[in-house]
């Protein structure tokens, strides 16, 4: 039997100790958030995590350690899978629309549930291949967590990303070898280490910006 007060507990630590503001009625819609993939996850294999006291930490601490790093009023989240980061920084943001990239149905279909379930107007779902996705509208911050190799992600979702925008990399391990692959038209600016709560492995988020080098 899950207990609820500790995985609240958990996060609101973590929270403090990342130092990014988020209030306690956003911190109980993360944890409704992580009660419906609890649930779903049971059933449809959602992520491979499943004890939700780890998922505070591997799910939401992790997702929520970038925040500081979006920026614009619009994010796209490239391969979403159950909504992270993109559904944590929708409800952590609400005043970013965040569209959500997944094409597997059963994701899409869990994304779709919590839009609904947590009333998140400021949330879009497509369901589709990313380099299928065409949109006049680009995206302020185009992000993505283990998705693909730093080149791979920028030639398939490099598209989506607005002039003056950024395309952000959730990855485990310093990327840095990564970058010799990158297509012409993206630069890479930095990479951030990451410290998530409770975590013991690597952190890096590789920031990279359209034009040429």
């Amino acid at each position: 039997m899950t207990d609820w007060p500790a995985c609240e507990q958990r996060l609101a630590e973590g929270i403090k100790e990342i130092g990014v503001d988020v209030g306690r009625p956003v911190q109980a819609q993360l944890i409704a958030y992580l009660r419906e993939l609890s649930t779903w996850n049971a059933t449809y294999n959602l992520t491979a995590v499943r004890d939700p006291l780890a998922m505070v930490t591997r799910h939401l601490l992790d997702s929520l350690a970038v925040l500081d790093f979006v920026s614009g009023a619009s994010v796209a989240d490239i391969g979403s899978g159950p909504g992270l980061p993109g559904l944590v920084i929708a409800i952590a943001r609400p005043r970013i629309t965040v569209t959500l990239v997944e094409s597997n149905r059963k994701k899409a279909a869990f994304l779709r549930h919590v839009r609904r379930r947590l009333e998140l107007d400021n949330v879009l779902v497509v369901q589709e291949r990313v380099e299928s996705v065409e949109t006049d509208d680009k995206f302020d911050t185009v992000i993505c967590r283990a998705f693909a190799a730093a080149g791979e992600c920028a030639r398939l979702a490099g598209h989506l990303v607005a002039p003056g925008g950024r395309f952000l990399l959730m990855k485990g391990r310093d990327p840095a070898p990564e970058m010799a692959d990158l297509p012409l038209d993206f630069r890479h600016v930095d990479t951030v280490a990451l410290r998530v709560p409770g975590l013991e492995a690597d952190r890096h988020l590789a920031i990279l910006e359209p034009g040429l080098i």
